[in-house]
């Protein structure tokens, strides 16, 4: 996920064709999530994460065609992806804007920290940038420290609202 040199990948749109190489990314995150925190967070299976990605399924319907999905290649190989859809916030509060809301993202353990990650997020920023967005938004559980400082520290994100839970 860091910024060192990267190798020699592309970052293109995504294609139908793409599904189960964006399954595998993602489950490897869904693995990594339910490890660290498994009374939220399970592991589906790759088929059907595979056919949700096909069918385009893994935005929500309101996102209509504000939205879109990246993927990292090498040599033939999805190495990672990043969904990112455009958004409003709904708080009567917040003045009215475009976010670039990045939704997933998602890098083969095998090609982290080679600059992957900071290519598919600035890939993404610069669409929602594109599209009018003001700012980029993304969640990342409380517990990954790492996701904590390529975001905050080497990406330029800053918190800005705390989420809260407790078991009812």
């Amino acid at each position: 996920m860091g910024e060192a040199p990267s190798v020699a990948i592309t970052i293109r749109l995504s294609v139908s064709e793409d599904a189960d190489g964006i399954a595998h990314r993602f489950l490897e995150s869904a693995e990594y999530h339910a490890r660290l925190d498994p009374e939220r967070y399970a592991v589906p299976a790759v088929a059907t994460r595979s056919a949700r990605c096909r069918e385009g399924l893994q935005h929500p319907p309101h996102a209509g065609g504000k939205r879109i999905t990246l993927v990292a290649e090498l040599s033939g190989e999805i190495v990672g992806f990043i969904d990112a859809r455009l958004e409003q916030s709904l708080d009567a509060m917040h003045r009215e804007m475009i976010y670039c809301h990045i939704a997933e993202i998602g890098v083969s353990c095998r090609y982290q920290n080679q600059g992957i990650g900071g290519r598919l997020l600035r890939a993404a920023e610069d669409w929602g940038r594109g599209q009018g967005a003001e700012f980029a938004s993304l969640e990342y559980h409380a517990a990954t420290t790492r996701a904590s400082l390529f975001y905050q520290q080497r990406r330029g994100y800053r918190p800005a609202s705390i989420t809260s839970m407790k078991r009812l």
